[in-house]
């Protein structure tokens, strides 16, 4: 079965109430939630969950991908503004990225053209 990556931003004070809403509002095939931390700033939390496909999405909620080697999580448009970024502001489907200098982090977008590089910690895996 196919599955969507969502990620829901958090603040640790809420995680609790983000694994609630999260099983009560998808179908979450492999019953699992892995949570990660800022590096930088511990109580900032990146909950990861596969659902079925949906248009539904949570407040907070955005739709990721993840390169399962390095444990990257990031956006397409984060990982186009690298590209670009790398590829002398080319946008090139084919370049290959050196995913090892992204290794436990989130790429994602800062503005409209421009990303920031998030370092990750793991900090709970939920399951039910």
């Amino acid at each position: 079965m196919r599955t969507q990556l969502l990620c829901t931003f958090a603040h640790r004070n809420d995680l609790n109430i983000i694994i609630d809403y999260v099983k009560t509002k998808y179908t979450v095939p492999e019953q699992r939630i892995f949570v990660f931390n800022h590096a930088e700033y511990p109580s900032r939390l990146f909950c990861t969950y596969n659902v079925e496909p949906s248009s539904i999405r949570g407040e907070n909620t955005i739709s990721i991908h993840r390169k399962k080697e390095t444990n990257t999580l990031y956006t397409v448009n984060a990982l186009n503004e690298v590209i670009r970024h790398q590829n002398n502001g080319v946008l090139d489907k084919t370049f290959q990225l050196q995913w090892g200098s992204y290794m436990n982090s989130f790429i994602m977008t800062d503005d409209e053209y421009s990303y920031r590089v998030i370092p990750l910690e793991m900090y709970q895996r939920i399951n039910w």
